[in-house]
């Protein structure tokens, strides 16, 4: 991968994930899940060169349902179809990853410790993907019976990918870099990918104060942050945040849109909107489309 490559890919990142914030492994994970997600449904198209179907469903060696009866006797099933290759988008995924770490932008003493937070929040995004895939199945057999069942693996939508993503940023985990003795890294390629003599550990709760738990390691699905969130209410270009003012909210929503909550307690404004747009349309022999006009009003919310 040339200069060129990791520019592009470093450039939309460049000061959202500034802070090591949970936010900032939202963003990481998000990316790497993405990259993998794509390149696994190129493969399967045959839009890539260099791989197609996956020869073996990742970790599934039995069969995936329940056999199912048919007149008492139990179908059987096979392994066919095109199943995602789940192996090459990770692969894909963990060489753009591993290249755009922004490991410069940051000080030098705590390039080390965000080079690892970056690299297992990357992973959790990779392993998601893994963990949403869906197992399809076709039936074969006389008269509609299913006497044999061939079936893939197929990638989730990446909605289900970022709504898992999304529960894992909720439950997101503060955590520390902890030095450790230098045989306890791991060998060959994954040493070379993490700091020497730095592993993750989390903090005693949730506080991003709490003391750090030494014998409490990360799942491979946390995600992980080593400093509390900014103020994004305010404007702060530095940080990538452009804060909340101008932003559209909803009045009745009880989530992230409300307007108490999107607004930062600064009270919102209300204007009346008007909106015309094509309606009740008839198709008339021959050949013409006629509509009508039709005009909605509402209001909308934003932020002060």
């Amino acid at each position: 991968m040339g200069r060129d490559e990791r520019d592009v890919f470093r450039t939309p990142s460049r000061n959202s994930v500034r802070v090591p914030s949970r936010e900032a492994a939202f963003s990481l994970a998000v990316q790497a899940a993405a990259i993998s997600w794509a390149s696994a449904t190129a493969c399967s198209r045959g839009e890539l060169s260099g791989c197609s179907c996956a020869k073996k469903p990742p970790g599934h060696h039995r069969d995936p349902q329940p056999p199912q009866q048919q007149d008492g006797v139990a179908s059987a099933f096979r392994w066919g179809g095109c199943s995602s290759d789940v192996e090459f988008g990770a692969k894909l995924s963990r060489t753009f990853t591993d290249a755009a770490h922004p490991a410069s932008l940051l000080d030098n003493g705590h390039s080390a410790s965000r080079r690892l937070m970056d690299s297992h929040n990357s992973k959790a995004g990779r392993k998601a993907v893994k963990l949403t895939l869906q197992t399809d199945c076709k039936c074969h057999g006389v008269s509609g019976s299913c006497s044999v069942r061939t079936c893939w693996t197929s990638l989730a939508p990446f909605r289900l990918v970022g709504d898992h993503l999304m529960a894992r940023y909720r439950a997101a985990w503060p955590a520390v870099a902890l030095p450790v003795a230098v045989q306890a890294v791991p060998a060959g390629a994954r040493a070379r990918r993490h700091p020497v003599g730095l592993r993750l550990a989390l903090r005693a709760a949730r506080n991003s104060r709490a003391p750090p738990h030494p014998a409490r390691l990360p799942r491979r699905t946390d995600l992980v942050f080593l400093s509390v969130s900014p103020n994004y209410c305010d404007p702060d270009l530095a940080l990538g945040s452009l804060g909340t003012a101008g932003r559209t909210c909803n009045r009745t929503s009880r989530g992230a849109d409300d307007c108490g909550v999107m607004c930062c307690g600064r009270g919102y404004n209300t204007r009346q909107v008007t909106r015309s747009q094509q309606c009740r349309c008839k198709f008339h022999w021959c050949c013409y489309v006629h509509c009508e006009v039709c005009t909605d009003r509402h209001e909308e919310y934003t932020c002060k």
